[in-house]
C-alpha cells in the first residue's frame, strides 16, 4: 500500500503529524483557498510562498514531494483522481477544520477507494472531545463559561487555590482606552523581501490577474523561523500595552500594539502552544490586563470561534435574521464610500490584507450591518479581502458576531453603534461622515424598534428613539440619500 501525507495550504506545521509512515508528501493548492473567490493578492502570495518553501524543506530531508497547483484542479474532489493516477491508495491528513473541504474530500476519496486517516488539528489547543463535552445539550453557546473552563483546563493564570490571578477572570473593562496623542507606538513589524516572495508575487500576477488588493509591499513571514522572530518582537515590544489599547483605532498607525499573528498562526507557521508560552513567559514583567487580554484571545476567543463553527456553523451560515438582501457595491472594494473611517480601513486592507479586530467589527462590520447587506455578501467580502480568513474563522465572526444574522446563537446582542463610539475610540475628526453614520444608525433602530425594545441590553436605544421626535424624519432622509448613492440606484 502506498501512503501519502496530504497537506493543504493552511496546514504547514513545523511538526506535521501526517508525515509519519508515508512514502511521499502531496501539497495541494486547494481551489477553496486559491480560486473559489477573487482572493487578495497578499493572501495568494502568502500561500504560494509558504507552500513552495515547505515543499523545498521536505525535499531537503529527502522526502518525495508532489506539488499540485491550482491549474491542475477545478474543484476539491479532483485531488482524489490525481492521487489515484499517482498510485496512491492511502492518505493521512490533518482535519482541515473546513466543512466544505472535509465533506467533499472524504466523499471523493471514498469514490476512488482511497483509504483515509484523519488526524487531530494542531491549529488548536482544544481537542474535539473537549468540544463535544462542553457543547452537549446546549442550544446557545456563551463565551465566558468556555473561557473560564479553558483557564481551568489549561492551568493558565491561576492561583494555587484555583482562583484567577488578579482576582477576576477578565480585565476587559480596563482594556478600552483611547490612544493618547503623545504615546510612542512601535514601528510596524517588517520582514525582508526574499526570492521566494518575489517568485510568489510573479506567480500570482501571472495566474490571478483579477485578484483584489495590491502586492507591492508584502510584509508577512513565510517560514517558521521568521514567524518565531515576529512573535518574539511582539511579546517584547507591544504586548505590554496591548491590553490598554486593544480597542483603539488610529488613522495614523497601522498596527498599534496588536500582534498580527493570525496570518501565520492560521496556516501553521506558528502553533497556539508556541504563542501561549511566549506570552506567559512575560508574566510578572508586563501589566496583567495586557497579559490576560492577549491570553483571552488565544485560549478563549480563537478556540471559541472554532467551537462555534464545528457546533453551529452550518446553522449560522444558513440564517439571515434581519432579512437583508443588498449586495456589497463597488465602493466597498474601492474605498470610495465617502465615510472617512470606513474608507481608511478599506484602503489599509487593500494594501495589506489586514486590519485589527475592532476595525473589522466596529468599523467594517458595523457599517455593513447598518447598510443592510446580505450576510452571505459580507462573508464573501471578508473571505476575499483578509489574509487570515478561513471558513472556520469567518462563519462565526460574520454570521454571529458581526452581522447577528444567526439571531443570537453566540452573542446576546448585535455589535452596532453610532459615530460617537467610533470617534471615542479613534483619532478620526468629526465631519459630514458622522451625520450619515448616525442617520444610518437611527434608521436601523427605528426599523427594528421591537427587537431593540425586547433586548434588555438594547432597550435604552428604543427609549431614546422616542425622544428623537421629528429628527427621525431627517435621519431617514439622510440615510436614504446615502444608500441610494452607495448602491448606485
Amino acid at each position: 500500500m502506498t501512503t501519502a501525507a496530504l497537506i493543504y495550504p493552511h496546514q504547514l506545521f513545523a511538526e506535521h503529524p501526517a508525515l509519519q509512515d508515508v512514502s511521499q508528501v502531496v501539497l495541494v493548492e486547494e481551489p477553496l483557498f486559491f480560486t473559489q473567490y477573487r482572493f487578495h493578492r497578499q493572501k495568494l502570495i502568502l500561500h504560494r510562498a509558504t507552500m513552495m518553501g515547505f515543499a523545498e524543506r521536505r525535499r531537503q530531508r529527502s522526502q518525495k514531494v508532489q506539488y499540485i497547483s491550482s491549474k491542475q484542479m477545478e474543484r476539491t474532489s479532483d485531488i482524489a483522481g490525481i492521487l489515484k493516477r499517482l498510485g496512491i491508495d492511502s492518505v493521512r491528513y490533518v482535519d482541515p477544520c473546513d466543512d466544505w473541504l472535509s465533506t467533499r474530500l472524504s466523499a471523493a476519496l471514498k469514490e476512488q477507494s482511497i483509504q483515509e486517516k484523519v488526524l487531530e488539528d494542531p491549529h488548536f489547543l482544544t481537542p474535539t472531545s473537549e468540544i463535544e463535552d462542553f457543547t452537549a445539550g446546549k442550544r446557545k453557546l456563551f463565551f465566558t463559561k468556555f473561557y473560564i473552563a479553558q483557564r481551568n483546563r489549561l492551568g493558565v493564570l491561576l492561583e494555587n487555590d484555583g482562583e484567577p490571578v488578579g482576582g477576576k477572570w477578565s480585565f476587559d473593562p480596563e482594556n478600552r482606552k483611547k490612544l493618547p496623542k503623545a504615546i510612542r507606538v512601535p514601528d510596524t513589524p517588517c520582514v525582508a523581501e526574499t526570492e521566494s516572495i518575489r517568485q510568489a508575487r510573479q506567480y500570482v500576477r501571472r495566474n490571478f490577474p483579477d485578484a483584489v488588493g495590491t502586492d507591492a509591499e508584502f510584509n508577512y513571514p513565510t517560514d517558521h523561523e521568521t514567524a518565531a522572530t515576529w512573535l518574539a518582537e511582539f511579546v517584547h515590544q507591544r504586548l505590554a500595552s496591548f491590553g490598554d489599547y486593544e480597542d483603539s483605532i488610529s488613522e495614523k498607525h497601522e498596527v498599534l500594539f496588536h500582534s498580527v499573528l493570525t496570518p501565520m498562526l492560521n496556516i501553521g507557521l506558528l502553533s497556539p502552544h508556541q504563542v501561549l508560552d511566549a506570552a506567559l513567559a512575560q508574566a510578572g514583567q508586563i501589566p496583567l490586563n495586557s497579559l490576560e487580554g492577549f491570553v483571552r484571545q488565544v485560549i478563549g476567543w480563537r478556540e471559541f470561534v472554532r467551537l462555534v463553527y464545528l457546533t453551529l456553523g452550518r446553522q449560522q451560515r444558513s440564517q439571515n435574521f434581519w432579512g437583508f438582501t443588498q449586495e456589497i457595491p463597488r465602493a466597498f472594494y474601492e474605498a470610495s464610500t465617502g465615510i472617512e473611517p470606513v474608507d481608511h480601513v478599506i484602503r489599509k486592507v487593500l494594501r495589506t490584507g489586514y486590519c485589527h479586530h475592532i476595525e473589522r467589527l466596529m468599523i467594517l462590520g458595523n457599517f455593513l450591518l447598518l447598510c443592510e447587506v446580505h450576510p452571505d455578501a459580507v462573508y464573501r467580502w471578508f473571505m476575499e479581502l483578509f489574509i487570515d480568513a478561513y471558513d472556520w474563522v469567518m462563519v462565526p465572526n460574520v454570521y454571529g458576531m458581526s452581522q447577528y444574522a444567526d439571531g443570537g446563537l453566540m452573542t446576546t446582542k448585535p455589535y452596532l453603534s453610532g459615530s460617537s463610539y467610533v470617534r471615542k475610540m479613534s483619532d478620526f475628526k468629526r465631519g459630514p461622515w458622522c451625520d450619515v453614520w448616525d442617520a444610518l444608525y437611527w434608521r436601523f433602530v427605528d426599523r427594528h424598534v421591537n427587537f431593540f425594545a425586547g433586548n434588555p441590553r438594547l432597550a435604552v436605544m428604543a427609549s431614546m428613539r422616542k425622544r428623537i421626535g421629528h429628527r427621525m424624519e431627517e435621519h431617514h432622509r439622510v440615510a436614504g440619500e446615502f444608500l441610494t448613492r452607495f448602491y448606485g440606484r
